[in-house]
């Protein structure tokens, strides 16, 4: 009897070993601005941190933050991603974890990641956020939309994007992981400012840096 319970004894030990590791792996959790852990399903604001100051008499303004926009007369769809002040903490949205889509599912960083904004729209094309062709006026990569959720493959590539931990608070970065064959560029999500004053979302050297706040 002895002889069988050592053998148990040392399966038991290194399966709870091997579950202690794989927690341990696991990303962190990314959380709001109320210290709640962010869920699938669910709808958050992405704002600036930090905030613009509003004046001596009142700590920020709080109202920053992402809309979608149409920046050129002769452009109709997709609508892009710009940065606003005074839009109430801009539009809603929702992230979708690429291995675990299911709602109130934690949001973790450094996970490929769909975003797409809630609202309704009259545009035929989808509020999912994914990087747009190379622009040669500006020689920009811009987050625009019309993207799709799911679905990874190199046909998607463009859609996916991670939350990062930087500098006590959180940037989103374009560098999808997922696919071992494909050809990616890893960059910063920043804000470039075009001639007509557009705050456009962008690949940059240069960080956003965001907090998220539940809608």
């Amino acid at each position: 009897m002895k002889i069988t319970l050592i053998p148990l004894l040392l399966l038991s030990v290194l399966g709870i070993k091997s579950l202690l590791e794989g927690a341990y792996d696991s990303p962190h959790q990314v959380v709001d601005t109320s210290g709640n852990i962010l869920r699938v399903g669910a709808n958050y604001y992405i704002i600036p941190n930090p905030t613009t100051k509003c004046s001596i008499f009142s700590k920020y303004k709080g109202n920053n933050g992402l809309v979608l926009a149409k920046v050129a007369a002769n452009k109709t769809f997709p609508l892009d991603v710009l940065v606003v002040e005074g839009q109430q903490l801009g539009q809603p949205l929702t992230f979708t974890p690429i291995h675990d889509q299911k709602k109130g599912a934690p949001v973790r960083v450094s996970t490929d990641l769909n975003i797409e904004f809630s609202m309704q729209t009259s545009c035929s094309q989808s509020n999912v956020w994914k990087i747009d062709h190379f622009d040669r006026a500006t020689r920009k990569w811009f987050v625009t939309t019309g993207g799709v959720v799911g679905h990874p493959s190199w046909r998607t590539i463009s859609n996916w994007f991670k939350i990062e931990k930087y500098d006590g608070d959180y940037k989103l970065v374009s560098c999808p992981t997922f696919c071992a064959y494909c050809k990616v560029q890893c960059r910063d999500i920043g804000v470039y400012e075009d001639q007509n004053g557009n705050k456009r979302l962008a690949l940059t050297d240069a960080p956003y840096k965001v907090r998220f706040q539940k809608a």
